[in-house]
């Protein structure tokens, strides 16, 4: 289901932030970025509209920067899906953490 195409753009964000997937509505892959103003322990998970899980995109701890992971969702069904940033940051002088979810749409 993940395709792991993972890359960083220039500069390090501010703030945490995850931004809307592109394209949405999608078929059958789309592209979810989100941004880590410092290292942090990432999950990003897929959810059907029921809360189960369908897909776990990323689960490391990555580098502060903006990053960019691809889900093919072709062997799913079309719908609503919801996907979930949880990031808590490693070092520095507190600990800060971010949760964030949005909507995608397969159409098929």
């Amino acid at each position: 289901i993940v395709d792991g195409v993972n890359d960083a753009f220039s500069g390090i964000p501010e703030v945490y932030s995850l931004h809307q997937n592109y394209p949405n509505p999608f078929n059958p892959s789309t592209t979810i970025r989100f941004g880590l103003p410092q290292a942090s322990n990432v999950t990003v998970k897929i959810y059907d509209v029921i809360g189960r899980e369908v897909a776990t995109l990323v689960n490391s701890q990555l580098a502060a920067g903006f990053h960019r992971y691809s889900w093919n969702a072709a062997s799913l069904s079309s719908g609503v899906y919801l996907y979930r940033i949880s990031a808590t940051s490693v070092g520095g002088e507190k600990q800060e953490t971010f949760t964030q979810v949005k909507k995608l749409l397969l159409l098929k």
